[in-house]
């Protein structure tokens, strides 16, 4: 099918990066990521407010499903990041696995079928957040002076080679750190919406195809969005646990009293 042709019935084909810039819903800021943003901020409420509302001893499916997810992240990213300290981050932890899991996860549900982290702005906005924190409890615990000072001088090293070293370990700990962290959750959201994009989109144009063997292969391009959809369910869990990891490794390195 021609690129003429694909215009004239109105398919969105190729797709591009306009098809993540969604128009107004209502009012200029009321766009459709918004909304889905206080959508997930609802569900996580009721979620957590319903299952510990009354907790028992003997835990219902509920309250066991809140148990487990916040004794994973205490036990295996906050207490391994950070010891014993990390205990008490374990609630933010646990709300911001739990948000980054469930927004990635709306790219594969069905009317919604975007992630509003595969839009630069949202993990930008999650990025800065573990940002100012463990800058915040870094310079809480060693002042600002000595925190700055333990991020930038390397012990034991040679004073000429703080030359080299202090710019390399300023762009890496306030620059680098959450820039990755950003673009890292950006990046394999985007390209996963992307590669959803081209075998569903591509699968129609193949199924308007005036050739009969173009419409049997499309078949294939719908199998193969089938598959990545699942793909896409495991990237989007594993990218709010990497992460959460990350946020946690640094607030870690913060809290510690040596480089």
């Amino acid at each position: 099918m021609s690129a003429e042709l694909v215009a004239a019935e109105g398919l969105p084909w190729p797709p591009s990066v306009d098809d993540f810039f969604l128009p107004p819903v209502a009012g200029p800021f009321v766009t459709k990521f918004s909304i889905m943003i206080w959508i997930a901020v609802a569900l996580l409420l009721i979620f957590f407010l319903t299952t510990y509302r009354n907790p028992k001893i003997v835990p219902g499916k509920g309250q066991w499903m809140a148990e487990t997810l916040y004794g994973f992240v205490r036990d295996n990213i906050a207490k391994e990041q950070m010891g014993t300290a990390g205990i008490k981050f374990a609630p933010y932890l646990t709300v911001l696995l739990s948000f980054i899991a469930l927004t990635n996860l709306f790219g594969i549900v069905p009317f919604l079928q975007i992630s509003p982290n595969s839009h630069i702005a949202f993990p930008l906005v999650l990025a800065l957040i573990s940002y100012v924190l463990y800058l915040g409890i870094g310079m809480r615990k060693h002042g600002a002076l000595g925190y700055i000072k333990k991020s930038l001088i390397l012990p034991g090293i040679p004073w000429p080679m703080h030359f080299l070293l202090v710019p390399i370990e300023f762009l890496q700990v306030f620059i680098i750190r959450p820039a990755t962290l950003a673009i890292r959750l950006f990046a394999n959201m985007f390209a996963g919406h992307l590669i959803l994009l081209v075998f569903t989109v591509g699968g129609f144009v193949m199924l308007n195809s005036e050739s009969l063997f173009i419409q049997v292969a499309s078949v294939g391009a719908f199998a193969m969005s089938v598959l990545m959809t699942f793909f896409e369910a495991l990237v989007a869990v594993l990218q709010a646990y990497v992460f959460v990891v990350l946020t946690a490794n640094y607030m870690g390195d913060s809290l510690a009293t040596e480089h």
